[in-house]
Protein backbone atom coordinates (compact mmCIF):
# COMPACT_ATOMS: atom_id res chain seq x y z
CA UNK A 1 0.00 0.00 0.00
CA UNK A 2 0.99 3.22 -0.65
CA UNK A 3 0.83 6.60 0.94
CA UNK A 4 -1.58 8.02 -1.55
CA UNK A 5 -3.77 4.74 -0.72
CA UNK A 6 -3.19 4.66 2.75
CA UNK A 7 -4.70 8.71 2.92
CA UNK A 8 -7.22 7.69 0.80
CA UNK A 9 -8.18 4.83 2.86
CA UNK A 10 -8.08 7.61 6.20
CA UNK A 11 -10.55 10.02 4.36
CA UNK A 12 -13.08 7.31 3.06
CA UNK A 13 -12.85 5.88 6.67
CA UNK A 14 -13.08 9.13 8.36
CA UNK A 15 -16.51 10.56 5.48
CA UNK A 16 -18.02 7.51 6.88
CA UNK A 17 -17.61 8.46 10.13
CA UNK A 18 -19.47 11.67 9.72
CA UNK A 19 -22.37 10.41 7.95
CA UNK A 20 -22.88 8.24 10.67
CA UNK A 21 -23.00 11.60 13.50
CA UNK A 22 -19.07 11.21 14.33
CA UNK A 23 -18.79 14.98 13.26
CA UNK A 24 -16.71 17.16 14.99
CA UNK A 25 -18.59 20.10 16.57
CA UNK A 26 -17.55 24.14 16.50
CA UNK A 27 -16.58 23.36 20.30
CA UNK A 28 -14.38 20.27 19.89
CA UNK A 29 -12.38 22.04 16.85
CA UNK A 30 -11.82 25.47 19.43
CA UNK A 31 -10.50 22.84 22.07
CA UNK A 32 -7.47 21.56 19.95
CA UNK A 33 -6.93 24.87 18.35
CA UNK A 34 -6.85 26.08 22.09
CA UNK A 35 -3.89 23.10 22.77
CA UNK A 36 -1.70 24.10 19.48
CA UNK A 37 1.31 26.71 19.91
CA UNK A 38 0.16 29.71 17.73
CA UNK A 39 3.23 31.50 19.37
CA UNK A 40 5.64 30.43 16.19
CA UNK A 41 4.26 30.38 12.36
CA UNK A 42 5.44 27.28 11.04
CA UNK A 43 4.94 28.66 7.75
CA UNK A 44 7.90 31.54 8.18
CA UNK A 45 10.12 29.42 10.48
CA UNK A 46 13.53 29.55 8.97
CA UNK A 47 17.00 27.69 10.43
CA UNK A 48 19.41 30.65 11.80
CA UNK A 49 22.36 28.83 13.45
CA UNK A 50 23.80 25.22 14.31
CA UNK A 51 25.35 24.96 18.02
CA UNK A 52 27.39 21.58 19.25
CA UNK A 53 27.95 21.11 22.95
CA UNK A 54 29.76 18.26 24.12
CA UNK A 55 27.88 15.67 26.37
CA UNK A 56 30.01 15.29 29.73
CA UNK A 57 30.11 11.72 31.25
CA UNK A 58 31.57 7.76 30.45
CA UNK A 59 30.10 7.97 26.65
CA UNK A 60 31.75 10.69 24.27
CA UNK A 61 28.98 12.24 22.67
CA UNK A 62 27.38 15.62 21.34
CA UNK A 63 23.97 17.31 21.16
CA UNK A 64 22.88 20.01 18.26
CA UNK A 65 20.93 22.63 18.98
CA UNK A 66 19.58 24.28 15.41
CA UNK A 67 18.13 27.64 16.41
CA UNK A 68 15.60 29.52 14.40
CA UNK A 69 14.22 33.10 13.62
CA UNK A 70 10.93 32.34 15.94
CA UNK A 71 13.81 31.60 18.89
CA UNK A 72 12.84 28.11 19.17
CA UNK A 73 15.40 25.52 19.16
CA UNK A 74 15.61 22.38 18.34
CA UNK A 75 17.74 19.31 19.59
CA UNK A 76 19.58 16.07 18.37
CA UNK A 77 22.37 14.06 19.71
CA UNK A 78 25.64 12.82 17.19
CA UNK A 79 25.12 9.51 17.33
CA UNK A 80 28.00 6.62 18.05
CA UNK A 81 30.41 8.94 19.36
CA UNK A 82 31.16 10.55 15.92
CA UNK A 83 32.65 13.39 15.83
CA UNK A 84 30.66 17.01 15.62
CA UNK A 85 32.16 18.11 12.43
CA UNK A 86 30.03 16.08 10.47
CA UNK A 87 27.09 18.00 12.30
CA UNK A 88 28.88 21.31 11.70
CA UNK A 89 29.57 20.65 7.91
CA UNK A 90 26.19 20.92 7.45
CA UNK A 91 25.54 24.06 8.58
CA UNK A 92 26.03 26.16 5.72
CA UNK A 93 23.51 23.42 3.71
CA UNK A 94 20.44 24.09 6.53
CA UNK A 95 20.82 28.33 6.72
CA UNK A 96 17.42 29.40 5.84
CA UNK A 97 15.81 25.94 5.70
CA UNK A 98 12.49 25.78 6.95
CA UNK A 99 12.78 22.95 9.42
CA UNK A 100 9.35 21.55 9.37
CA UNK A 101 10.34 20.13 5.95
CA UNK A 102 12.17 17.25 7.63
CA UNK A 103 11.80 15.28 4.53
CA UNK A 104 13.60 17.86 2.12
CA UNK A 105 16.43 18.44 4.55
CA UNK A 106 16.70 15.26 4.89
CA UNK A 107 17.23 14.47 0.99
CA UNK A 108 19.48 17.70 0.91
CA UNK A 109 22.06 16.44 3.70
CA UNK A 110 21.92 12.64 3.12
CA UNK A 111 24.46 12.42 0.74
CA UNK A 112 26.98 13.48 3.70
CA UNK A 113 25.96 10.39 5.84
CA UNK A 114 26.54 6.77 5.25
CA UNK A 115 26.69 3.57 7.33
CA UNK A 116 29.29 4.16 9.63
CA UNK A 117 30.25 7.35 12.21
CA UNK A 118 29.91 9.54 9.04
CA UNK A 119 25.88 9.50 9.69
CA UNK A 120 26.16 11.05 13.10
CA UNK A 121 25.69 14.58 11.96
CA UNK A 122 22.60 14.39 9.20
CA UNK A 123 21.15 11.83 11.87
CA UNK A 124 21.52 14.49 14.75
CA UNK A 125 20.08 17.16 12.07
CA UNK A 126 17.02 15.01 11.19
CA UNK A 127 16.06 14.40 14.91
CA UNK A 128 16.52 18.52 16.07
CA UNK A 129 14.23 19.36 13.18
CA UNK A 130 11.66 17.06 13.77
CA UNK A 131 12.00 18.54 17.59
CA UNK A 132 11.59 22.19 15.75
CA UNK A 133 8.37 20.51 13.71
CA UNK A 134 6.96 19.63 16.83
CA UNK A 135 7.39 22.10 19.20
CA UNK A 136 6.09 24.55 15.71
CA UNK A 137 2.99 23.11 16.04
CA UNK A 138 2.13 22.22 19.38
CA UNK A 139 2.90 18.80 19.52
CA UNK A 140 5.61 16.11 20.94
CA UNK A 141 7.95 14.13 18.45
CA UNK A 142 8.25 11.60 21.10
CA UNK A 143 6.19 8.56 22.37
CA UNK A 144 4.81 8.49 26.07
CA UNK A 145 4.09 5.38 28.20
Amino acid sequence: MNRRELLKSYSLAAAGFGLAGGLASFADAEEVRARVNTASEPSGLRITDLRVVPMLGAMRSHVIRLDTNQGIHGYGEVRDGASPTYALMLKSRLLGENPCHVDRIFRKIKQFGGHGRQAGGVVAVEIACWDLAGKAWGVPCWLGQ
